[in-house]
């Protein structure tokens, strides 16, 4: 089975992440940083915060799902907020959402918040809500069971140090596996956790019994050449020793975001 992890940055690369979706043909996308703005019919819109103007592909959840049309897609907004052409403004969703092939069978999932609960009228002060899914899924392949989780961690202008939100969080990201999850299950938890290899979230998460691939295979950076800050690190990808890894990669060619994507084949 073949999973891929991304923030997708708000479909601001569309060409290439849907191309490279396209190739890579994951049987499980969880992807982050998604947009939906249903009354919308143009290709882009204008995201604006206090001087700061930053083009979204208005319908990504609807073209990632055109691009994998053999996929289910669950979407799993955090907040409705404002979109722009111009001066005309539209009511938009932001979240995250997971494709599952539809050959798999999804035999268990929970949806929460990791931190705040929804906004229907703006995205709310930083650090805003964020969201989280886990999926149990059936693998004919194997004939067994696994856990897929993916969170988006939420953002502090002040920096990734952990806070007493991000340890809540972490807590939060738990509760929801255990929610989904059985004895004997294989489990991956993934995502955009906006925090440092050192963050006390990985010994919150050891309590799954988890190991982290990011850093513990020698990758060094999750981000690609449009991110131009230090601290290169956010994404990550933890597996329980259930899981047999066949390839575990942090991409960084081609270019689809500001962040790599995490792919892993597994059995």
């Amino acid at each position: 089975m073949r999973l891929i992890c991304l923030n997708g940055w708000g479909g601001k690369l569309h060409g290439e992440m849907i191309a490279y979706l396209a190739a890579a043909d994951p049987d499980i996308l969880c992807l982050q940083e998604v947009i939906h703005t249903p009354a919308a019919t143009q290709a882009w819109l204008m995201y604006r915060d206090h001087g700061t103007d930053l083009v979204q592909r208005a319908n990504m959840l609807r073209d990632v799902a055109a691009t994998l049309p053999d996929h289910l897609a669950v979407f799993c907004p955090a907040a409705q907020g404002d979109l722009w052409e111009g001066e005309t403004r539209y009511d938009s969703q932001w979240g995250l959402a997971t494709f599952v092939r539809k050959s798999i069978a999804v035999i268990g999932q929970a949806q929460g918040f990791v931190h705040g609960a929804f906004s229907a009228d703006g995205y709310g002060a930083h650090p805003r809500s964020r969201t989280a899914h886990a999926i149990r899924v059936f693998d004919f392949a194997t004939g067994r069971p696994v856990v897929i989780a993916h969170m988006h961690g939420l953002r502090d202008l002040q920096g990734k140090q952990d806070t007493p939100e991000r340890l809540a969080q972490a807590q939060c990201l738990v509760r929801l596996v255990r929610n989904v999850a059985e004895g004997g299950d294989r489990i991956i938890v993934c995502g955009d956790f906006n925090v440092l290899p050192d963050s006390e979230t990985f010994a919150v998460l050891k309590e799954l019994d988890l190991v982290e691939l990011v850093t513990g295979r020698g990758f060094t950076s999750t981000r690609t050449s449009h991110y131009t800050k230090q601290n290169r690190y956010a994404d990550y990808m933890l597996v329980n020793p259930a899981v047999n890894i066949d390839n575990f990669d942090v991409v960084t060619r081609p270019e689809v975001s500001d962040h790599c994507p995490l792919l892993i084949d597994f059995t």
